[in-house]
């Protein structure tokens, strides 16, 4: 599908990873990557388009991950609440330095440098040209991230949940470990959860199958990635739908 001048989406929510913001660092938040970030996310609100934005924490804390070695799941799990409000700060510092209004949400209360999360208030933002940045996950332990970007794109009527990646969709293996992994242009729900091809957790994947929500998964370092995605371009990342 050819590209138009006017957007294909009024309303979107994009997923990063808090890993990605790390760009070619080990650890912590790249410059680079936040500033990037911020003028693609301005040039799809000039263009007219609702921007909300949910954020992980695996850049300075996994809850997870820690578990396993021992801490008790729920204390690491808040952990990662925590490392994705910070997270959060700086994505809504980075797209307010290129002259852009953001408020930050948080599922957990934390009122000295954000607001709790409330629906119709995330809304009335949206509407009025904010981006708004979702933190703290469900605002529950075991849930994650994911879980977290397809309960919001419900509950804030998105026309499409974009998921930023280091990869160019979902392939039927690692691209970077099987040179025969082939990428899907387009996926089912069912064929996903069927296949188990890691596209997000199996909780966000079936939410998003029940209330007909579209996901795109693309490469968030191609340049205009973003950009070409609202305005029509099919050629980008892998579709999942129902």
């Amino acid at each position: 599908m050819p590209m138009s001048a006017q957007p294909a989406y009024k309303r979107i929510l994009v997923k990063l990873s808090g890993e990605a913001l790390m760009g070619e660092m080990d650890y912590g938040i790249s410059p680079d990557v936040m500033s990037r970030l911020a003028q693609e996310i301005k040039e799809v609100i000039d263009l007219g388009v609702q921007v909300a934005v949910v954020v992980g924490g695996g850049n300075i804390f996994r809850g997870e991950g820690l578990a396993r070695a021992g801490m008790d799941r729920v204390t690491g799990d808040q952990m990662g609440m925590l490392a994705t409000v910070i997270n959060a700060l700086a994505i809504q510092d980075a797209v307010e330095r290129i002259g852009l209004s953001a408020r930050v949400q948080s599922a957990i209360r934390i009122n000295e440098v954000c607001e709790d999360y409330i629906r119709r208030r995330a809304v009335r933002h949206l509407e009025h040209g904010r981006v708004v940045v979702f933190a703290a996950g469900t605002g529950n332990p075991f849930f994650t991230t994911d879980s977290a970007a397809a309960l919001r794109a419900i509950e804030v009527n998105v026309d499409l949940l974009l998921k930023a990646t280091k990869v160019d969709g979902v392939y039927t293996a690692d691209p970077h470990k099987d040179p025969t992994a082939r990428r899907y242009d387009v996926l089912t729900y069912d064929e996903a959860l069927d296949r188990r091809l890691g596209v997000m957790d199996q909780t966000a994947l079936v939410l998003c199958r029940d209330h007909k929500i579209n996901l795109r998964v693309y490469d968030m370092f191609r340049a205009g990635a973003l950009m070409r995605i609202v305005t029509g371009d099919t050629s980008i990342g892998t579709l999942v739908k129902v």
